[in-house]
């Protein structure tokens, strides 16, 4: 793999190539991407993260944060977005971390589609993050190439810097309850009272929008009464089953 060059960025050339790979990624017009490069020069400016990816010296990957609460403590990752299957995502995740932890910070916050597979297992599994608050439409309908006029549902995901690095396994327990089963495609509901409760995800969510909205709609449903419901109860993320399902613990049982 050819060495990436990971590095902040300041200038408004580098950051219209932000911009422009942003709305490639993420299937907007050039004129309105997810972040301009105006609000990116601003953020940087002002002394907040902005940082891109180089491959052989062409941008691969780009990542965007400011300082978030707690104050002093966190920086919050609005948007990261890279070329898949390069490392790059990792790249800049330990660069943005490197960064954070050289002006004393001990976490990192970001949200992400609950539904997206790869994301769960980069973040839970790679990075060692957890998900900590289920946040229902956050940004409304988005109409872009990857949300595909779906409802913005989000996870607040905390990355703690103290803890050791490197990938986050563990064994599951027994009698786990299926909370979310996919069933040949389909999600369908189940008990949620058992110590440890697995939530499944769809194969391909970004997919599914296009070809069946109604069943990638039912996923929203699904995963939106059970992940949310759990944490709004008090359980928290242990982790990502498999590459597809949520290893969820409940602080206390309850009676079918």
């Amino acid at each position: 793999m050819t060495a990436l060059d990971v590095r902040e960025l300041h200038v408004m050339e580098d950051l219209d190539t932000v911009s422009r790979l942003y709305a490639g990624i993420w299937g907007t017009a050039a004129d309105s991407p997810p972040v301009s490069a105006e609000v990116m020069r601003a953020l940087s400016h002002a002394g907040n993260y902005v940082a891109g990816a180089y491959e052989q010296g062409r941008l691969v990957g780009a990542s965007v944060g400011f300082y978030g609460d707690p104050v002093g403590t966190t920086l919050h990752s609005h948007i990261t977005g890279a070329s898949q299957g390069r490392g790059i995502g990792l790249a800049l995740k330990s660069h943005q971390r490197q960064w954070a932890l050289a002006r004393g910070l001990k976490r990192i916050t970001w949200t992400y589609d609950p539904l997206i597979r790869r994301n769960a297992h980069f973040n839970l599994v790679k990075l060692g993050a957890r998900p900590e608050e289920y946040l229902r439409s956050f940004y409304g309908a988005m109409d872009d190439a990857i949300n595909g006029g779906d409802e913005s549902d989000r996870v607040l995901t905390a990355w703690d810097l103290t803890a050791p690095e490197g990938p986050c396994t563990f064994d599951l327990p027994a009698g786990v309850a299926r909370g979310v089963r996919n069933d040949d495609g389909r999600p369908v509901i189940g008990p949620t009272d058992a110590d440890t409760v697995l939530i499944d995800l769809p194969d391909d969510i970004e997919s599914l929008r296009r070809t069946d909205p109604s069943a990638a709609h039912d996923w929203r449903l699904a995963v939106r009464h059970t992940l949310g419901g759990l944490l709004a109860e008090g359980a928290r993320v242990a982790g990502f089953h498999d590459r597809r399902s949520y290893v969820i613990h409940r602080t206390t049982s309850t009676a079918a």
